[in-house]
């Protein structure tokens, strides 16, 4: 038998074998090429270029990295506002999520609490934010510095969203408040899945507290949960835009509420300079993969 004949013959068994299930799996394969790996291809190439969106792209290396890199100090504000963001938003709404969920799994009423809680995370960015200036209004009438005012902590209002030394702050505590609501309910799910026969084998086993049972039992089990959690806190905290655009404007005070995506919908949207765009995308899709895969390392199973 002939190479090609052994080959045709391999590839014939594989198909038979396997093909039913790649022909269901083909719908969902091309659909994340198209709308996911062609993109994020196309953004690297256009990265390379400089392109308007009205002339055809011009070649130009790597010089719009060079430039993001050495003579953007924008853009250096901006990775440095987001990174102070996601090390705090992200490790803090992640734990305080898994946490919220952990105290609601053992009462009672946990379905009126998960709603509660997952409700701000499908609220309008924007619309939370204007509700939450009503709280940091920079007059005396805002909730907050009008508490301080009585208190008598300070003599003068704050201005919360204007003065950039407290900008990203009220980012911060917005955002936390906002991202728990996802993390949360996968959390929750995870929490039940959880059989009760172990708790019970534990107890017999020696385990004496609720903390003890955390340890040992539950935090093995939901261990996809905890990864599936820490790439969405990674993802939304890299991603940060409505929240800091409504707080503090865009442009912000002095770049204090400047964050990587709002860098890049100012050159995409605004300079419709697509290719300057186009590399500060790749910038922020290498940090979120990097931070990805650390979490993978991390928390994925043997069997990820």
């Amino acid at each position: 038998m002939s190479d090609h004949q052994s080959l045709t013959s391999k590839v014939y068994r594989f198909w038979q074998k396997h093909g039913v299930g790649y022909a269901f799996l083909a719908p969902f394969l091309i659909l994340f090429f198209v709308f996911v790996i062609l993109p994020v291809l196309v953004a690297a190439g256009t990265s390379l270029t400089d392109f308007n969106m009205l002339q055809s792209p011009r070649w130009l290396g790597l010089n719009n990295y060079k430039f993001l890199f050495m003579d953007d100090d924008v853009f250096l504000i901006a990775l440095k506002n987001t990174f102070v963001f996601a090390f705090i938003t992200g490790p803090i709404g992640y734990i305080m999520s898994f946490l919220v969920a952990w105290v609601i799994n053992q009462l009672k009423m946990r379905h009126a609490f998960a709603l509660a809680f997952y409700a701000p995370s499908i609220t309008s960015a924007i619309a939370m934010s204007i509700v939450w200036l009503y709280f940091f209004s920079g007059d005396r009438y805002g909730l907050i510095n009008n508490a301080l005012i009585n208190i008598g902590i300070i003599a003068e209002p704050i201005l919360w969203n204007r003065d950039p030394k407290t900008i990203i702050p009220v980012i911060i505590i917005i955002s936390v408040w906002m991202s728990m609501g996802t993390g949360f309910l996968v959390f929750l799910a995870g929490l039940q899945s959880v059989p009760n026969e172990l708790y019970e084998a534990g107890d017999i086993d020696g385990i004496k507290n609720k903390f003890q049972q955390l340890w040992y039992i539950t935090l093995p089990l939901v261990r996809p949960q905890l990864l599936f959690g820490a790439i969405n806190s990674i993802v939304m905290s890299f991603a940060v835009f409505d929240v800091s655009v409504g707080v503090a404007g865009m442009p912000s005070p002095n770049y204090a509420g400047h964050t990587i995506v709002t860098h890049l919908f100012d050159y995409a949207f605004i300079r419709f300079q697509m290719g300057y765009a186009s590399g500060v995308a790749v910038v922020l899709f290498g940090l979120t993969f990097i931070l990805g895969r650390i979490s993978f390392r991390l928390l994925a199973t043997k069997d990820l």
